[in-house]
């Protein structure tokens, strides 16, 4: 194993971010790409209207630049960049229509949904004829034992990439949330990576710098946040990755804040619906219940990421 393959990635990624950082932020801000907080959400947020967002731009950058550098070597990166991008694209689009374009809803929940299905097409099509990484999965704590359900295995594609896309994208509310969470996740992914030398080591890497870099203005209080640009993208980055792994199994595990958030979000509006009115959480998703009893954001995030951490020394016992 050449550990310059890994080391230099994300010291590479991490001072492109460190160096984005300072031109992208003035550039959003000089366009009005602010944010805008909900008037009847936490009050505490109220404040952080006028923040620029769209920040993803910074480690979306940094890690395709550093990526790039070993592309050649490692072609097994390529669909997993390519889901990272195509759902970074989706992200932008979503963020340009509602801060520069004033559009409220950005892009459609049908048309984004549709955005997303194909993006995911084409990374299952591609995984599929273009690479030799098959579609069965590891078990957790069942070392070398793989699940095939055959033909099954592409609606299931579909449903755990487009779900942590978007527990990612629920995930990415309070300063510095998902990019924590997200980073210990990566870290573990490059744990597995290494060990089993599967030939995306270099962008789990760069994904990590680049992240590290974007924490330094994106931890509260925040300087920038990444919008959907960045939080669709990093859904991408995790689901792909997961898949050239055979590790979509352990997603729900090392994953579980992703999941938690969402899980939170649907189990809320159907109790909502069912009631007529009546709620479980006082505010979707679960990190926003957590400020409304009283917890500070650096404490939200500090736990999150903590539980994150010991769930992903929990998956590498699984493996």
């Amino acid at each position: 194993m050449d550990y310059k393959n890994i080391v230099i990635p994300v010291l590479l990624a991490f001072v492109i971010s460190i160096v984005l950082g300072p031109v992208i932020i003035p550039f959003l801000r000089k366009l009005g790409i602010d944010q805008t907080e909900r008037i009847e959400g936490v009050k505490s947020h109220l404040k952080k209207a006028g923040t620029p967002t769209m920040g993803g731009l910074i480690f979306l950058i940094s890690t395709t630049v550093t990526t790039l550098f070993y592309v050649k070597e490692y072609p097994k990166i390529i669909p997993v960049l390519f889901l990272t991008l195509g759902f970074g694209l989706i992200g932008f689009l979503d963020d340009y229509l509602k801060v520069v374009m004033r559009r409220s809803d950005g892009l459609l929940a049908g048309q984004k949904l549709v955005c997303q299905i194909v993006v995911t097409a084409i990374f299952a099509y591609y995984m599929i004829h273009y690479t030799d990484v098959p579609l069965s999965m590891k078990i957790p704590f069942y070392p070398g034992k793989l699940l095939d359900i055959g033909w099954m295995a592409i609606p299931l594609l579909f449903f755990v990439v487009l779900g942590t896309v978007n527990g990612v994208n629920f995930t990415d509310g309070l300063d510095g949330l998902a990019s924590s969470v997200t980073v210990i996740v990566a870290t573990f992914f490059m744990v597995i990576a290494i060990g089993e030398r599967s030939g995306i080591e270099p962008m789990i890497c760069a994904v990590i710098g680049a992240l590290a870099g974007f924490l330094m203005f994106n931890v509260f209080p925040a300087k920038v946040f990444m919008g959907d640009t960045g939080s669709l993208a990093l859904g991408g980055f995790v689901a792909g990755t997961a898949y050239m792994l055979q590790m979509p199994l352990f997603i729900p595990i090392v994953g579980f804040i992703y999941l938690f958030e969402i899980v939170s979000v649907m189990l809320q509006v159907t109790y909502f619906k069912i009631t007529h009115g009546k709620r479980i959480f006082k505010m979707t998703p679960i990190h926003h219940h957590f400020e409304l009893v009283g917890w500070s954001e650096t404490r939200i995030v500090a736990v999150f990421s903590t539980v994150t951490a010991m769930l992903a020394l929990v998956a590498i016992l699984g493996v």
